[in-house]
């Protein structure tokens, strides 16, 4: 059976499936401390959610097994060297770096209807049956889950890592009221590397495999709604959605491979852009570039004031651009928004 499931997956776009168990009791101590330490910041429904997440059965009730899918999201024009590419636009302060899985539609979308119809081939095929899909919607634990199936290991950073993927990919899953072969776990292959924590520009690594979300660059420019800490914003550099810094060096990432699918691919120059250009953004341009994309979701007020921290950031670098920046900037000033004015504000104190 899980042979015509893989095979079903892959039509689908997906590049590797697997099944793990409901009983994820031995992950619950780990999510307690993390929540008890305040590691999740302002994401309070995490909190709220508790042991929850670590409990697939009482998230849906009748669930035996979890299918878990893997969907690699590099852009099939992706280049040979896209790490060094990367890294060398971060060292371009007048650059707005968005993350690579962002610069494509939103994989929400993609994934879960994708799920959808691969749940609905697995019934037709065995009959009527309960489940669920997720993709980061719901409170599921989706490394633990990926890495008990055997979709890889869990990295340093805290993301999955497998040996021939690397970890530019993006996590699914079916719960399921019927019980399907389990595939064993994948061992751990970071050894005594720790690039990833090393790289890390505020250090949010704690520890490996310990992240906390208050520092991690891509929780304050996507998750975080209020201003961002004074002291992090020097620390963010041009990075204006998200972070890739710790795949960027991850050894395994030059085995990522590219996705199958066009959705992924880049839209509105989101690779390339600079800080002025994407400041010339009215809030309808906003909402047109980023139609079907997860960036829409932070909304256009965010969306101004990660730019206001870039654009500080470059004129503190002395980027070439600066009289445009401040230009852009000292309009942000008039912004009816208190969050972009406050953030403009100390971009212009540079």
């Amino acid at each position: 059976m899980l042979r015509d499931v893989r095979q079903w997956a892959q039509a689908l776009g997906f590049s590797q499936i697997g099944v793990a168990g409901v009983d994820l009791a031995s992950a619950e101590p780990g999510l307690l401390a993390w929540l008890d330490a305040g590691f999740h910041g302002s994401m309070d429904y995490m909190q709220r959610h508790g042991t929850r997440r670590a409990r697939p059965a009482e998230l849906l009730p009748g669930t035996v097994t979890v299918l878990t899918a893997r969907m690699d999201y590099l852009g099939a024009q992706t280049p040979a060297n896209w790490m060094d590419t990367e890294l060398r636009r971060l060292g371009q302060a007048d650059q707005a770096v968005v993350s690579l899985y962002a610069r494509g539609r939103d994989y929400h979308k993609v994934m879960r209807t994708r799920l959808q119809t691969l749940a609905e081939r697995i019934a037709h095929a065995l009959g009527p049956m309960g489940h669920r899909v997720f993709t980061d919607s719901a409170p599921v634990l989706e490394v633990e889950l990926a890495t008990r199936s055997g979709l890889g290991w869990r990295g340093k950073h805290t993301l999955a890592l497998d040996r021939e993927a690397g970890s530019m990919f993006f996590l699914g899953e079916i719960f399921l009221d019927i019980a399907l072969p389990l595939t064993p776990a994948q061992s751990a292959h970071c050894g005594s590397c720790k690039a990833c924590i090393t790289v890390c520009p505020t250090q949010a690594i704690v520890a490996p495999y310990r992240l906390d979300a208050r520092r991690c660059i891509s929780y304050l420019t996507i998750e975080h709604d209020g201003p961002i800490p004074v002291e992090l914003r020097p620390l963010i550099g041009n990075r204006i959605y998200g972070c890739d810094d710790c795949q960027l060096v991850c050894p395994w990432n030059k085995f990522a491979r590219r996705s199958a699918l066009p959705d992924f691919d880049e839209r509105a120059g989101l690779g390339s852009s600079t800080l002025v250009q994407l400041l010339a953004w009215s809030e309808a341009d906003f909402l047109r570039h980023t139609e079907g994309s997860a960036i829409r979701r932070i909304g256009h007020v965010r969306w101004l004031r990660n730019l206001a921290v870039a654009a500080g950031n470059a004129l503190r670098a002395g980027a070439g651009s600066a009289d445009a920046l401040r230009t852009a900037l000292v309009a942000l000033q008039g912004h009816e928004s208190p969050l972009v004015r406050e953030h403009a504000a100390w971009a212009l104190a540079a």
